[in-house]
């Protein structure tokens, strides 16, 4: 279950905005066992994974979640905080020891809002992230689900 290749925040964005967005930055360190946010809460940070591991889960009436994806090192954890309505589409908790950068949601959208080309690149960046685990979650569920696994892509 751990995350395919995904589009980092590094390979992303130029220089030049990775440190507008690092400068409203803050290190931050979660415990193992920590829920960074749950499904259906308010979105108001997002963190890139320094160390440590991330799962992403979805709640499943009459079961437990269902972790559909494991984040690592240089992993962008949470995107809803960008569409509105700003609330997170799915669960997030640390399941080892996690450093990690968070980042004021409200601050990074205001940058955005005063610089255009900044905005495309974010939103083109955080697009591909929701992308890649829209399929993440889809073929993780089917594995669970479905009676004969996911198996190749129809």
């Amino acid at each position: 279950m751990n995350a395919s290749p995904t589009i980092t925040m590094v390979r992303a964005l130029p220089a030049e905005y990775r440190e507008r967005l690092m400068s409203v930055a803050r290190e931050v360190s979660f415990p193992q066992g920590t829920r960074l946010f749950k499904e259906g809460g308010h979105a108001d940070r997002f963190w890139i994974i320094r160390t440590g591991n991330v799962s992403l889960d979805l709640h499943v009436p009459g079961r437990r979640e269902a972790v559909v994806e494991t984040l690592t090192h240089d992993q962008l954890v949470g995107w809803s905080w960008l569409f509105p309505p700003h609330t997170w589409h799915l669960g997030a908790e640390a399941t080892s020891p996690v450093r990690a950068y968070e980042f004021d949601a409200a601050a990074v959208r205001e940058m955005c809002r005063e610089d255009p080309a900044l905005a495309a690149s974010v939103t083109q960046w955080v697009g591909s992230v929701v992308a890649h685990r829209l399929q993440a979650t889809r073929t993780r569920l089917l594995d669970l689900y479905a009676p004969y696994g996911s198996g190749s892509a129809f």
